[in-house]
């Protein structure tokens, strides 16, 4: 019987793919950690952003909308207080406002349009990730979102 070689699974280099559409102060561009293009049998893309700093400008993460569902966790990284996330963000989903000042997470359903985001104040660094579940290329996950890389400005 042959042996699986599960090393195929793991990730050991995020690739820097995602690039905004304009250049934001205060966050540095996503890495993703997952995608087909990592782990060909993977079916899931993630993606995840270190917030350092209030960014600028404050909504740069505009209204659009997925073929697939979407999870959307923003995490706090005090360690002596998990749950603040030292930011409030404004998160437009399907047009009804909502507040995000937990670390907390927001499933967002295919279909369903949401954006923008607003940052209304950050006091401290904290990690923003995108899971799009059957999505598994950054062109599924972000159709028109970002510049392609390699078309940087």
């Amino acid at each position: 019987m042959a042996q699986t070689n599960y090393e195929k699974y793991f990730v050991k280099k995020p690739v820097y793919e995602v690039i905004p559409t304009e250049e934001v102060k205060g966050r540095l561009p996503s890495m993703t950690v997952m995608s087909n293009d990592l782990v060909p049998e993977c079916n899931t893309y993630i993606e995840i952003g270190w917030v350092f700093d209030m960014p600028h400008p404050s909504t740069h993460i505009y209204e659009h909308i997925h073929d697939y569902d979407e999870i959307v966790i923003h995490m706090g990284t005090d360690p002596d207080n998990r749950e603040e996330l030292g930011a409030e963000i404004e998160f437009m989903l399907g047009g009804q406002p909502l507040t995000i000042n937990k670390t907390s997470a927001v499933f967002v359903p295919k279909g369903v349009k949401h954006g923008p985001l607003t940052w209304k104040s950050c006091s401290r660094p904290h990690i923003e990730m995108a899971i799009m579940i059957g999505a598994g290329t950054l062109a599924q996950a972000d159709p028109g979102g970002h510049r392609e890389k390699g078309k940087e400005k």
